[in-house]
């Protein structure tokens, strides 16, 4: 165990005093036991000094040294020693992150292989596995950049779609980094905690570097460049799994731009590292990510440390045990023990010994289990319902969960609720649930996000044959539609608010076809309106 001994001090200084009274109680009982004391107005002085065995000469330890001993560490303990900060439990290891996926055709090159885009995607499933939990959004850029994925924190919903991108997909050659920097700061900008941008490439836009710069200290967001690539570069690999050549029949080879990453990195003050073969990659990205989050929280929040006083039960609980032996024994101590098992009714029918209950609370026992992920365990030993309920959910009981969440009435209580209905795929409780949240907090933005999800997994009600076959705009009020005569009865026109609005709609409706094609057509639509 590393104590900081730059950061630490004590929570509550004022229980320090118990060191002192300890030497006041040492001091004052050698006083009042001193036998000249006693003997000295009937004895003569100099005659009591040949009369007295002199004790101190046969010094050896008593009761109320280990008294004084007992009281010094209690003090200490109930002053809080502390030398480590604790993230609140809403936000632990949670931070959002986005990754940003170069789709440029460089990115077939095998020099990393099997190609550099299919090692990235790798990553992005890796980083899913170690971040379990947390929220992570995918967008994507070549001459321009498109999101793909918001925030989740389903695995399987962001595999779905990234095993389906290809390069084949964008509409437009380039590697602009900073129209996927602004994509990137959309989702984030969601998002209640400080988040991070990855940027999965093999290169940079030499041209792009200044507006970069600009961007990510504007932005706030931290960003992270993961490079792909050897510097020899690679072969590219064509849509068959061939290798592209030129017309004289040679491999055409895949650049890899070290010079526009370290440019780019330096500019902008962003750390950048190389994809590995193994996780480290991965870890590094994730500490970093973890790191910022924190230090933005500390800024912004009140600081939470992590007390280490409960160390000092394990000798106290030692130095107990010499109370029991003989001519030491507190005689009153069985009387205190009585008073305080029939001090608790509802435990005098059934009461458990624990020994840890002598020097630890219920909650401290649920936290050390929580903390060893013994969630069960720590669930039962809970009393506080914010922890308990977190155990529970932890443990994967959201029956359980959802009923310790319901004895409070906090917006994180009711997040927590419907994260519960939920995954119990009870959608519209869930939705009701988060609208309880947001009522009492407005700005919940990750309430907001998982109500926006969970919405749109509730069932379209089922319509009439002959009404499906009208043509409809999702969303759109009736008198927002302009009508023009036909050969074939009405025709609907809508403005350029309205047709994003029926794309975006019609993104959610039209997922029965494959994942490629969706994000093909997906980014031919966002490309036609976006200025070239």
């Amino acid at each position: 165990m590393d104590i900081n001994l730059d950061a630490f001090h004590f929570l509550r200084p004022q229980w320090l005093w118990l060191i002192v009274a300890a030497l006041v109680l040492v001091l004052l009982w050698h006083w009042l036991s001193d036998p000249r004391r006693r003997w000295r107005g009937i004895i003569a002085p100099h005659l009591l000094q040949h009369l007295l065995v002199d004790p101190r000469r046969f010094w050896r330890v008593r009761p109320v040294h280990l008294t004084a001993l007992c009281l010094m560490l209690l003090g200490v303990a109930a002053a809080g020693p502390t030398w480590e900060k604790e993230a609140p439990p809403f936000s632990q290891d949670t931070a959002p992150m986005v990754v940003a996926l170069d789709l440029s055709a460089s990115m077939n090159a095998t020099d990393v292989p099997p190609t550099r885009l299919e090692r990235c995607k790798q990553k992005v499933k890796e980083l899913m596995k170690v971040r379990a939990g947390s929220r992570t959004g995918l967008v994507v850029y070549a001459g321009t950049g498109y999101m793909v994925v918001p925030p989740t924190d389903d695995p399987e919903f962001m595999n779905l779609f990234l095993d389906a991108l290809d390069t084949s997909l964008m509409p437009r050659a380039g590697k602009n980094a900073v129209s996927a920097l602004d994509q990137a700061h959309i989702l984030l900008s969601k998002e209640a905690a400080a988040g991070t941008v990855v940027f999965c490439t093999d290169g940079f836009d030499h041209a792009q570097v200044p507006a970069f710069a600009r961007d990510v200290r504007a932005q706030g967001a931290q960003v992270l460049l993961l490079a792909a690539g050897t510097s020899h570069g690679g072969p590219l690999r064509n849509a068959s799994g061939g290798v592209v050549t030129d017309k004289a029949g040679r491999p055409v080879l895949g650049s890899f731009d070290l010079t526009g990453l370290q440019a780019a990195a330096k500019a902008a003050d962003v750390e950048l590292t190389s994809v590995q073969v193994n996780n480290d990659d991965v870890e590094w990205v994730q500490r970093r990510a973890v790191s910022h989050m924190q230090a933005a929280e500390e800024r912004n929040a009140q600081v939470r440390w992590k007390e280490a006083g409960y160390y000092l039960s394990f000798p106290l609980a030692f130095f107990a045990l010499f109370w029991f032996r003989r001519g030491w024994v507190v005689r009153w101590l069985p009387v205190v023990l009585l008073a305080g098992v029939f001090a608790s009714p509802h435990q005098a029918w059934a009461f458990e010994l624990r020994w840890q209950d002598a020097f630890l609370t219920h909650d401290q026992q649920g936290r050390w289990a929580y903390e060893h992920g013994q969630y069960q365990e720590a669930a039962a030993l809970f009393d506080d319902p914010q922890w308990q309920g977190w155990a529970w959910y932890k443990a994967g009981n959201y029956q359980a969960a959802l009923t310790a969440f319901a004895n409070l009435q906090t917006p994180e209580a009711f997040f927590m609720m419907g994260n519960c209905y939920a995954r119990m795929k009870d959608y519209p409780h869930a939705v009701a649930a988060y609208d309880n949240a947001l009522k009492d907090r407005p700005d919940f933005a990750q309430a907001k996000a998982n109500r926006a999800l969970v919405a749109a997994l509730i069932p379209k009600p089922k319509k009439d044959k002959d009404q499906s076959q009208e043509e409809e705009a999702p969303n759109l009020k009736p008198d927002q539609f302009k009508f023009e005569k036909g050969d074939k009865g009405k025709v609907v026109k809508l403005t350029q608010a309205q047709r994003k609005a029926l794309d975006t709609e019609l993104w959610m409706r039209n997922l029965h076809t494959t994942p490629a094609d969706f994000l093909r057509q997906k980014f031919a639509i966002e490309a036609a309106e976006k200025k070239p």
